[in-house]
Protein backbone atom coordinates (compact mmCIF):
# COMPACT_ATOMS: atom_id res chain seq x y z
CA UNK A 1 0.00 0.00 0.00
CA UNK A 2 1.30 3.49 -0.85
CA UNK A 3 1.07 6.50 1.42
CA UNK A 4 -1.29 8.19 -1.04
CA UNK A 5 -4.01 5.55 -1.06
CA UNK A 6 -6.90 5.67 1.39
CA UNK A 7 -8.19 2.21 2.36
CA UNK A 8 -11.92 1.55 2.64
CA UNK A 9 -11.51 1.28 6.40
CA UNK A 10 -10.58 4.99 6.55
CA UNK A 11 -13.28 6.35 4.22
CA UNK A 12 -16.65 7.92 4.97
CA UNK A 13 -19.18 5.25 4.00
CA UNK A 14 -22.25 6.38 2.05
CA UNK A 15 -24.95 3.70 1.77
CA UNK A 16 -27.64 3.70 -0.92
CA UNK A 17 -30.86 2.11 0.37
CA UNK A 18 -34.39 1.83 -0.91
CA UNK A 19 -36.95 -0.35 -2.63
CA UNK A 20 -36.11 -2.58 -5.58
CA UNK A 21 -35.93 -0.63 -8.85
CA UNK A 22 -35.80 2.70 -7.00
CA UNK A 23 -32.72 3.67 -9.01
CA UNK A 24 -29.96 2.86 -6.50
CA UNK A 25 -27.61 1.20 -8.99
CA UNK A 26 -28.11 3.96 -11.56
CA UNK A 27 -27.40 6.51 -8.86
CA UNK A 28 -24.16 4.73 -7.90
CA UNK A 29 -23.04 4.75 -11.53
CA UNK A 30 -23.87 8.45 -11.88
CA UNK A 31 -22.09 9.39 -8.66
CA UNK A 32 -18.84 7.64 -9.57
CA UNK A 33 -19.09 8.33 -13.31
CA UNK A 34 -18.59 4.67 -14.20
CA UNK A 35 -20.77 1.67 -14.99
CA UNK A 36 -20.03 -0.14 -11.73
CA UNK A 37 -23.42 -1.62 -10.89
CA UNK A 38 -25.62 -3.68 -13.23
CA UNK A 39 -28.80 -1.86 -14.22
CA UNK A 40 -32.00 -3.67 -15.21
CA UNK A 41 -35.77 -3.24 -15.08
CA UNK A 42 -35.88 -6.67 -13.48
CA UNK A 43 -36.54 -6.28 -9.73
CA UNK A 44 -33.77 -7.50 -7.43
CA UNK A 45 -30.83 -7.02 -9.82
CA UNK A 46 -28.54 -6.04 -6.94
CA UNK A 47 -28.17 -9.05 -4.64
CA UNK A 48 -24.97 -8.35 -2.65
CA UNK A 49 -23.67 -4.92 -1.61
CA UNK A 50 -21.45 -3.28 -4.24
CA UNK A 51 -18.90 -0.70 -3.04
CA UNK A 52 -16.89 1.89 -4.97
CA UNK A 53 -14.32 4.34 -3.61
CA UNK A 54 -14.10 7.98 -4.72
CA UNK A 55 -13.46 11.52 -3.45
CA UNK A 56 -16.14 14.14 -2.79
CA UNK A 57 -14.65 17.59 -2.19
CA UNK A 58 -14.36 18.61 1.47
CA UNK A 59 -15.98 15.32 2.52
CA UNK A 60 -12.78 13.70 1.29
CA UNK A 61 -12.29 9.99 0.56
CA UNK A 62 -15.60 8.12 0.60
CA UNK A 63 -16.91 4.69 -0.25
CA UNK A 64 -20.37 4.37 -1.79
CA UNK A 65 -22.26 1.12 -1.26
CA UNK A 66 -25.24 -0.03 -3.32
CA UNK A 67 -27.50 -2.48 -1.47
CA UNK A 68 -30.29 -4.91 -2.26
CA UNK A 69 -33.86 -3.65 -2.12
CA UNK A 70 -35.32 -3.38 1.38
CA UNK A 71 -38.52 -4.97 0.03
CA UNK A 72 -36.79 -8.03 -1.46
CA UNK A 73 -39.25 -10.92 -0.99
CA UNK A 74 -37.43 -13.50 -3.11
CA UNK A 75 -36.22 -16.87 -1.80
CA UNK A 76 -32.95 -15.30 -0.62
CA UNK A 77 -34.52 -11.90 0.08
CA UNK A 78 -34.29 -12.20 3.86
CA UNK A 79 -30.54 -12.73 3.70
CA UNK A 80 -30.13 -9.86 1.25
CA UNK A 81 -32.16 -7.49 3.42
CA UNK A 82 -30.08 -8.55 6.44
CA UNK A 83 -26.91 -7.61 4.52
CA UNK A 84 -28.46 -4.24 3.70
CA UNK A 85 -29.31 -3.74 7.38
CA UNK A 86 -25.67 -4.35 8.32
CA UNK A 87 -24.56 -1.65 5.90
CA UNK A 88 -27.14 0.79 7.23
CA UNK A 89 -26.01 0.25 10.83
CA UNK A 90 -22.37 0.91 9.98
CA UNK A 91 -22.73 3.59 7.32
CA UNK A 92 -21.92 7.25 8.02
CA UNK A 93 -24.44 8.72 5.57
CA UNK A 94 -27.59 6.95 4.34
CA UNK A 95 -29.21 7.89 1.04
CA UNK A 96 -32.84 6.81 0.84
CA UNK A 97 -33.34 6.38 -2.90
CA UNK A 98 -37.05 6.65 -3.67
CA UNK A 99 -39.34 7.51 -6.57
CA UNK A 100 -40.41 11.14 -6.62
CA UNK A 101 -43.94 10.30 -7.83
CA UNK A 102 -45.07 7.59 -5.38
CA UNK A 103 -46.05 7.63 -1.69
CA UNK A 104 -43.64 6.32 0.92
CA UNK A 105 -44.15 2.61 1.63
CA UNK A 106 -44.13 0.91 5.01
CA UNK A 107 -40.66 -0.51 4.21
CA UNK A 108 -39.35 2.98 3.53
CA UNK A 109 -40.90 4.34 6.71
CA UNK A 110 -39.25 1.52 8.67
CA UNK A 111 -35.93 2.46 7.09
CA UNK A 112 -36.41 6.09 8.12
CA UNK A 113 -37.20 5.02 11.68
CA UNK A 114 -34.19 2.68 11.76
CA UNK A 115 -31.91 5.55 10.69
CA UNK A 116 -33.42 7.78 13.35
CA UNK A 117 -32.92 5.17 16.09
CA UNK A 118 -29.28 4.74 15.06
CA UNK A 119 -28.64 8.50 14.75
CA UNK A 120 -27.76 8.18 11.07
CA UNK A 121 -27.44 11.15 8.75
CA UNK A 122 -30.18 10.58 6.16
CA UNK A 123 -30.81 12.27 2.81
CA UNK A 124 -33.74 11.38 0.53
CA UNK A 125 -32.76 11.14 -3.13
CA UNK A 126 -35.91 11.52 -5.23
CA UNK A 127 -35.48 9.71 -8.54
CA UNK A 128 -37.80 10.01 -11.56
CA UNK A 129 -37.75 13.73 -10.84
CA UNK A 130 -39.17 14.42 -14.30
CA UNK A 131 -42.52 13.12 -13.05
CA UNK A 132 -44.99 15.03 -10.83
CA UNK A 133 -44.03 14.89 -7.15
CA UNK A 134 -46.18 12.93 -4.72
CA UNK A 135 -47.36 15.50 -2.17
CA UNK A 136 -47.81 12.99 0.66
CA UNK A 137 -44.19 11.89 0.28
CA UNK A 138 -42.97 15.49 0.27
CA UNK A 139 -45.01 16.29 3.39
CA UNK A 140 -43.82 13.22 5.28
CA UNK A 141 -40.15 13.82 4.47
CA UNK A 142 -40.51 17.47 5.45
CA UNK A 143 -42.22 16.54 8.72
CA UNK A 144 -39.40 14.07 9.45
CA UNK A 145 -36.89 16.88 8.82
CA UNK A 146 -35.20 14.91 6.03
CA UNK A 147 -33.35 16.88 3.37
CA UNK A 148 -34.24 15.96 -0.22
CA UNK A 149 -32.44 16.13 -3.56
CA UNK A 150 -34.18 15.53 -6.89
CA UNK A 151 -32.23 13.42 -9.37
CA UNK A 152 -32.89 12.24 -12.91
CA UNK A 153 -30.66 9.20 -13.42
CA UNK A 154 -31.23 9.20 -17.18
CA UNK A 155 -29.79 12.68 -17.69
CA UNK A 156 -27.65 12.90 -14.50
CA UNK A 157 -29.52 16.08 -13.61
CA UNK A 158 -29.24 16.69 -9.86
CA UNK A 159 -26.06 14.63 -9.35
CA UNK A 160 -23.90 17.71 -8.74
CA UNK A 161 -26.52 19.07 -6.34
CA UNK A 162 -26.39 15.77 -4.44
CA UNK A 163 -22.57 15.87 -4.30
CA UNK A 164 -22.77 19.44 -2.99
CA UNK A 165 -25.24 18.32 -0.33
CA UNK A 166 -22.89 15.51 0.68
CA UNK A 167 -19.89 17.83 0.73
CA UNK A 168 -21.79 20.21 3.02
CA UNK A 169 -21.95 17.40 5.61
CA UNK A 170 -18.17 17.43 6.02
CA UNK A 171 -18.17 19.26 9.36
CA UNK A 172 -21.04 17.16 10.75
CA UNK A 173 -19.47 13.75 10.24
CA UNK A 174 -17.69 12.30 13.27
CA UNK A 175 -14.41 11.08 11.81
CA UNK A 176 -12.02 8.53 13.22
CA UNK A 177 -9.07 9.89 15.12
CA UNK A 178 -5.64 9.33 13.66
CA UNK A 179 -3.19 6.89 15.33
CA UNK A 180 -1.17 9.68 16.98
CA UNK A 181 -4.01 12.08 17.77
CA UNK A 182 -3.32 13.85 21.07
CA UNK A 183 -0.12 11.87 21.68
CA UNK A 184 2.74 13.66 19.90
CA UNK A 185 3.80 17.20 19.05
CA UNK A 186 5.72 18.68 16.14
CA UNK A 187 9.47 18.25 16.43
CA UNK A 188 9.34 15.05 18.46
CA UNK A 189 11.27 11.94 17.47
CA UNK A 190 9.51 8.58 17.15
CA UNK A 191 10.89 5.10 16.66
CA UNK A 192 8.61 2.79 14.69
CA UNK A 193 9.61 -0.83 15.28
CA UNK A 194 8.48 -2.87 12.27
CA UNK A 195 9.59 -6.49 12.20
CA UNK A 196 9.95 -8.04 8.77
CA UNK A 197 8.96 -11.63 9.50
CA UNK A 198 7.06 -14.34 7.63
CA UNK A 199 3.77 -12.57 8.31
CA UNK A 200 4.88 -9.25 6.79
CA UNK A 201 3.62 -8.63 3.23
CA UNK A 202 6.45 -8.82 0.72
CA UNK A 203 7.75 -5.38 -0.21
CA UNK A 204 5.19 -3.52 1.91
CA UNK A 205 4.44 -2.34 5.43
CA UNK A 206 1.17 -3.34 7.06
CA UNK A 207 -1.60 -0.76 7.26
CA UNK A 208 -1.15 0.37 10.91
CA UNK A 209 2.54 1.02 10.27
CA UNK A 210 1.83 2.99 7.09
CA UNK A 211 -0.90 5.09 8.73
CA UNK A 212 1.19 5.82 11.79
CA UNK A 213 4.22 6.83 9.72
CA UNK A 214 2.10 9.14 7.57
CA UNK A 215 0.46 10.62 10.68
CA UNK A 216 3.90 11.29 12.20
CA UNK A 217 4.99 13.10 9.04
CA UNK A 218 1.75 15.11 8.89
CA UNK A 219 2.33 16.23 12.49
CA UNK A 220 5.89 17.42 11.86
CA UNK A 221 7.55 14.59 13.76
CA UNK A 222 10.73 12.75 12.89
CA UNK A 223 10.36 8.99 12.52
CA UNK A 224 13.02 6.30 12.51
CA UNK A 225 11.73 3.01 11.11
CA UNK A 226 13.82 0.07 12.26
CA UNK A 227 13.57 -3.66 12.91
CA UNK A 228 13.64 -4.87 16.50
CA UNK A 229 17.02 -6.57 16.20
CA UNK A 230 18.65 -3.26 15.18
CA UNK A 231 16.94 -1.14 17.84
CA UNK A 232 19.72 -1.31 20.42
CA UNK A 233 22.32 -0.12 17.92
CA UNK A 234 20.26 2.87 16.71
CA UNK A 235 19.21 3.73 20.26
CA UNK A 236 22.87 4.25 21.18
CA UNK A 237 23.63 6.29 18.05
CA UNK A 238 20.73 8.75 17.94
CA UNK A 239 18.84 11.12 20.21
CA UNK A 240 16.52 9.31 22.58
CA UNK A 241 13.04 9.10 21.07
CA UNK A 242 10.02 10.72 22.70
CA UNK A 243 8.03 7.57 21.98
CA UNK A 244 8.70 4.08 20.67
CA UNK A 245 5.82 2.41 18.83
CA UNK A 246 6.36 -1.27 18.20
CA UNK A 247 4.66 -4.20 16.61
CA UNK A 248 3.05 -5.88 19.65
CA UNK A 249 4.75 -9.18 18.86
CA UNK A 250 8.13 -7.51 19.50
CA UNK A 251 7.18 -6.05 22.91
CA UNK A 252 9.56 -8.27 24.89
CA UNK A 253 12.52 -7.70 22.56
CA UNK A 254 11.97 -3.95 22.43
CA UNK A 255 11.56 -3.61 26.20
CA UNK A 256 14.81 -5.52 26.74
CA UNK A 257 16.71 -3.18 24.39
CA UNK A 258 15.77 0.16 26.00
CA UNK A 259 15.76 1.58 29.54
CA UNK A 260 12.63 0.99 31.65
CA UNK A 261 11.86 4.71 31.69
CA UNK A 262 11.62 4.84 27.88
CA UNK A 263 8.08 5.65 26.77
CA UNK A 264 6.69 2.93 24.51
CA UNK A 265 3.44 1.51 23.16
CA UNK A 266 2.31 -0.54 20.15
CA UNK A 267 0.57 -0.07 16.84
CA UNK A 268 -2.17 -2.44 17.98
CA UNK A 269 -2.87 -0.42 21.12
CA UNK A 270 -3.07 2.79 19.09
CA UNK A 271 -5.51 1.10 16.72
CA UNK A 272 -7.51 -0.31 19.62
CA UNK A 273 -8.12 3.31 20.62
CA UNK A 274 -8.74 4.42 17.03
CA UNK A 275 -11.09 1.65 15.97
CA UNK A 276 -12.60 0.10 19.08
CA UNK A 277 -13.74 0.56 22.68
CA UNK A 278 -10.59 0.94 24.78
CA UNK A 279 -12.50 1.19 28.05
CA UNK A 280 -14.22 -2.13 27.41
CA UNK A 281 -10.98 -3.74 26.18
CA UNK A 282 -9.23 -2.73 29.41
CA UNK A 283 -12.12 -4.06 31.48
CA UNK A 284 -11.72 -7.32 29.57
CA UNK A 285 -8.16 -7.69 30.88
CA UNK A 286 -9.63 -8.49 34.30
CA UNK A 287 -10.65 -11.88 32.88
CA UNK A 288 -6.97 -12.81 32.61
CA UNK A 289 -6.58 -12.68 36.38
CA UNK A 290 -8.93 -15.56 37.06
CA UNK A 291 -9.26 -18.02 34.19
CA UNK A 292 -11.20 -21.18 35.16
CA UNK A 293 -10.11 -24.70 34.16
CA UNK A 294 -10.80 -25.66 30.55
CA UNK A 295 -11.95 -22.14 29.68
CA UNK A 296 -12.77 -21.32 26.06
CA UNK A 297 -11.12 -18.32 24.39
CA UNK A 298 -12.20 -16.89 21.04
CA UNK A 299 -9.63 -15.25 18.75
CA UNK A 300 -11.51 -12.80 16.51
CA UNK A 301 -9.90 -11.19 13.47
CA UNK A 302 -11.56 -8.62 11.22
CA UNK A 303 -9.69 -9.48 8.05
CA UNK A 304 -8.61 -12.60 6.21
CA UNK A 305 -4.98 -13.36 5.49
CA UNK A 306 -2.90 -16.38 4.66
CA UNK A 307 -1.93 -18.09 7.90
CA UNK A 308 1.79 -18.67 8.41
CA UNK A 309 3.45 -21.13 10.77
CA UNK A 310 4.00 -18.31 13.31
CA UNK A 311 0.63 -16.58 12.82
CA UNK A 312 -0.15 -14.22 15.68
CA UNK A 313 -3.79 -15.19 16.13
CA UNK A 314 -3.70 -18.94 15.64
CA UNK A 315 -0.22 -19.66 17.01
CA UNK A 316 1.55 -16.94 19.00
CA UNK A 317 -1.29 -15.72 21.22
CA UNK A 318 -2.56 -19.22 22.09
CA UNK A 319 0.99 -20.36 22.91
CA UNK A 320 1.66 -17.29 25.05
CA UNK A 321 -1.70 -17.63 26.80
CA UNK A 322 -1.00 -21.25 27.71
CA UNK A 323 2.52 -20.36 28.89
CA UNK A 324 1.74 -17.21 30.90
CA UNK A 325 -1.95 -17.48 31.89
CA UNK A 326 -3.31 -21.03 31.91
CA UNK A 327 -2.30 -24.16 30.04
CA UNK A 328 -5.59 -26.07 29.76
CA UNK A 329 -7.63 -23.50 27.82
CA UNK A 330 -9.05 -24.19 24.37
CA UNK A 331 -9.15 -21.73 21.48
CA UNK A 332 -11.61 -21.10 18.69
CA UNK A 333 -11.00 -18.73 15.79
CA UNK A 334 -13.41 -16.48 13.90
CA UNK A 335 -13.42 -13.95 11.10
CA UNK A 336 -16.06 -11.46 12.19
CA UNK A 337 -18.67 -12.03 14.87
CA UNK A 338 -21.42 -13.57 12.76
CA UNK A 339 -22.35 -15.95 15.56
CA UNK A 340 -25.40 -16.11 17.78
CA UNK A 341 -25.09 -14.47 21.18
CA UNK A 342 -25.69 -17.74 23.05
CA UNK A 343 -22.58 -19.32 21.54
CA UNK A 344 -20.48 -16.20 22.25
CA UNK A 345 -21.49 -16.35 25.91
CA UNK A 346 -19.66 -19.68 26.16
CA UNK A 347 -16.31 -17.90 25.93
CA UNK A 348 -14.43 -16.68 28.96
CA UNK A 349 -12.84 -13.95 26.82
CA UNK A 350 -12.66 -12.74 23.23
CA UNK A 351 -9.31 -11.40 22.00
CA UNK A 352 -9.47 -9.28 18.85
CA UNK A 353 -7.03 -7.73 16.42
CA UNK A 354 -6.54 -3.98 15.85
CA UNK A 355 -9.36 -3.93 13.25
CA UNK A 356 -7.29 -1.88 10.82
CA UNK A 357 -9.23 -3.19 7.81
CA UNK A 358 -12.71 -2.09 8.92
CA UNK A 359 -14.18 1.23 9.96
CA UNK A 360 -14.66 2.24 13.57
CA UNK A 361 -18.42 2.31 13.02
CA UNK A 362 -18.38 -1.35 11.96
CA UNK A 363 -16.21 -2.34 14.93
CA UNK A 364 -18.23 -0.37 17.45
CA UNK A 365 -21.50 -1.83 16.16
CA UNK A 366 -20.18 -5.31 16.92
CA UNK A 367 -18.69 -4.36 20.29
CA UNK A 368 -21.96 -2.70 21.35
CA UNK A 369 -23.65 -6.11 21.04
CA UNK A 370 -20.96 -7.66 23.25
CA UNK A 371 -21.34 -4.85 25.81
CA UNK A 372 -25.10 -5.29 25.85
CA UNK A 373 -24.75 -8.99 26.67
CA UNK A 374 -21.75 -8.49 29.01
CA UNK A 375 -19.42 -10.60 26.86
CA UNK A 376 -15.80 -9.57 27.68
CA UNK A 377 -13.30 -8.68 24.99
CA UNK A 378 -9.77 -7.33 24.82
CA UNK A 379 -7.26 -6.49 22.10
CA UNK A 380 -4.13 -8.21 20.77
CA UNK A 381 -1.87 -5.33 21.77
CA UNK A 382 -3.25 -5.07 25.30
CA UNK A 383 -3.02 -8.83 25.77
CA UNK A 384 0.59 -8.94 24.56
CA UNK A 385 1.55 -5.95 26.72
CA UNK A 386 -0.07 -7.60 29.76
CA UNK A 387 1.60 -10.98 29.28
CA UNK A 388 4.99 -9.31 28.74
CA UNK A 389 4.67 -7.28 31.94
CA UNK A 390 4.39 -3.98 30.06
CA UNK A 391 1.14 -2.67 31.50
CA UNK A 392 0.49 0.01 32.55
CA UNK A 393 3.74 1.24 30.94
CA UNK A 394 2.42 0.80 27.38
CA UNK A 395 -0.52 3.08 28.26
CA UNK A 396 1.50 5.98 29.70
CA UNK A 397 1.22 7.89 26.42
CA UNK A 398 -2.57 7.61 26.80
CA UNK A 399 -3.14 9.03 30.31
CA UNK A 400 -6.91 8.48 30.29
CA UNK A 401 -6.51 4.77 29.63
CA UNK A 402 -3.50 4.47 31.90
CA UNK A 403 -5.76 5.62 34.75
CA UNK A 404 -8.53 3.30 33.56
CA UNK A 405 -6.14 0.37 33.77
CA UNK A 406 -5.01 1.34 37.27
CA UNK A 407 -8.64 1.59 38.41
CA UNK A 408 -9.72 -1.68 36.80
CA UNK A 409 -6.73 -3.86 37.78
CA UNK A 410 -6.07 -2.75 41.33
Amino acid sequence: MSLSQTPLSERINIVLCGLRNAGKSSLLNNLVGQNIAIISDEPGTTTDPVTKAMEIGKLGPVSITDTAGIDDDSVLGGQRVAKSDEKIKTGHIILLVTHNDTPLTSDEMQLIEKCRQNNKTLIAVLTHSDKPADKSKQDTLHNCDIECVNVDNLTSQGIEALKNKLEALSDKIIREITPLDGIVNAGQLLYLITPVDSAAPKGRLILPQVETLRDALDRGCGALVVQADRLSDYYKRTDKPDLIITDSQAFAEVAAAVPPEQNLTSFSILFARKKGDMDYYIEGLQRLKNVPPNAKILIWESCTHHKKEDDIGTVKIPNLFRKKIRSDVTFDFAHGLDRDIESLQDYHLIITCGACMITRSVMMAQISVLREHKIPITNYGLFLAYTNGLLPRALECLPEYHQKYMDVMR
